[in-house]
């Protein structure tokens, strides 16, 4: 079999990825990508929804011998959720130094704007089945004896009929 690949050499797209924006985003932002994908784990679900780490800002050096400053970490997030963001600056920056194994960051500044993908078109309705399309897909599952199993394959049936053009 000359043109299988094997699974051992499949490598998921997010490694070639992470490897091509890491820099990028380290040197524009200051962010890898690893913070960004663990955002969720750092601040929580719900907070996570509605924030993200936008860019850490580091303090200038004027030298060599100059005392290390922790930075500053811009998050985006939601008007709704600032206030609960503010109320968990301490836990997040302890939580980031946590997670970038040393003691990076000394401040939060929160920066108020929409997270959501505000142009993302909405899915369209599907459309009804007429009585003969629902009683094909009822009479296909009919054989299927066990009654959880036939109403998922009746609704899946319905969902693919409606989806289609006549």
């Amino acid at each position: 079999m000359a043109g299988n690949s094997s699974p051992r050499n499949a490598r998921p797209v997010g490694d070639f990825a992470a490897a091509i924006l890491d820099p990028v985003l380290r040197r524009k932002t200051g962010v890898s990508t690893a913070l960004v994908q663990s955002w969720e784990e750092i601040a929580g679900p719900r907070l996570a929804q509605a924030s993200r780490p936008e860019k850490i800002l580091w303090p200038r050096r004027a030298g060599e011998d100059d005392p290390f400053e922790p930075a500053t970490l811009v998050i985006a997030c939601e008007g709704a959720s600032a206030l609960q963001l503010q109320h968990q600056t301490g836990e997040i920056i302890s939580r980031v130094n946590a997670f970038l194994g040393f003691a990076a960051l000394g401040r939060i500044r929160i920066l108020q704007k929409p997270i959501g993908d505000t142009g993302k078109a909405r899915r369209p309705r599907p459309r009804e089945l007429s009585r003969e399309e629902t009683a094909s897909v009822t009479q296909s599952v009919a054989v299927i004896e066990d009654d959880a199993l036939r109403a998922s394959l009746e609704r899946l049936g319905r969902a693919v009929k409606s989806s289609r053009t006549r």
